[in-house]
């Protein structure tokens, strides 16, 4: 499998993804941009979430919120138009996905708020950089992503079990993946766990809820953290006739640098 050509110009693939010429998973594009994940929602309810999404922060860190009806976040870029400008869409009614679409333009609401959401994927080149093997990235895929028993702070409607990603790593560098990734506590952070999956009440990683299947290989231990993707189970918990999010991996790809996601800067 793996990347065809690498996208390097956030700009270049919002605008591709407009186009309808980009419907691929965003994980190993823009290395060094900060990638989100995306939530919209009636006005009515956004509070509620956002309020959700911070206290839950280790999950749902929130990176920029729109005014109602308003389709830009200015905060993560120019031109950005969260309707068209990521690779795919789910969306739901009644808590139920009932649609993947490349565009949402047709089912924008005036009382419409997108919330925009830290994701992994910004860690990415962090961890390259460090001299870590990334082998989902080398296999074009984002990797596997699993409800939990562990349970979110919930507000008003919105709550639920977190979701974890998993990635594997070699064991030599597992000290140096939970360093690198702990500078990014508005990414996640640090590792909410390490090694066997039982302890977060995941009984089998070959079933992953979201993403693709990725086992561990030999010398290697599996590493979760928390995922935006939490976000779309308070969501689903809380039975909103409609809402709309990101397609899992295929995320909403700004112009701010990751380096501006590190603690202290």
């Amino acid at each position: 499998m793996g990347l065809a050509r690498v996208l390097t110009s956030p700009h270049e693939l919002r605008q591709s993804a407009r186009a309808g010429h980009f419907a691929e998973l965003t994980t190993g594009h823009v290395p060094g941009f900060i990638q989100a994940n995306l939530a919209i929602l009636p006005a009515e309810h956004a509070a509620d979430f956002v309020d959700f999404c911070r206290l839950n922060a280790r999950s749902c860190p929130v990176l920029a919120v729109s005014e109602p009806g308003d389709p830009a976040l200015p905060a993560l870029g120019l031109d950005i138009d969260v309707r068209s400008d990521l690779p795919g869409y789910w969306v739901y009614r009644d808590g139920q996905r009932v649609d993947s679409t490349p565009d949402v333009a047709s089912l924008w609401q005036d009382d419409h708020v997108a919330v925009a959401i830290g994701c992994w994927f910004s860690v990415e080149d962090a961890l390259h950089n460090a001299g870590v093997r990334l082998r989902h990235v080398e296999l074009g895929i984002q990797g596997p992503l699993f409800r939990t028993t562990r349970d979110t702070i919930p507000v008003g409607p919105f709550g639920g079990p977190m979701v974890a990603s998993m990635r594997p790593f070699a064991e030599k560098d597992v000290d140096t993946v939970a360093e690198v990734t702990g500078r990014f506590e508005k990414v996640h952070g640090a590792p909410i766990h390490i090694g066997d999956p039982a302890e977060l009440g995941i009984s089998d990683i070959t079933k992953p809820d979201f993403g693709e299947v990725l086992i561990p290989e030999d010398g290697e231990v599996p590493i979760y953290w928390g995922c935006g993707l939490t976000a779309l189970t308070a969501l689903e918990h809380a039975k909103l006739p409609m809402f709309i999010t990101h397609a899992a991996g295929m995320m909403l790809v700004s112009d701010q640098p990751n380096s501006d996601l590190q603690s202290g800067t």
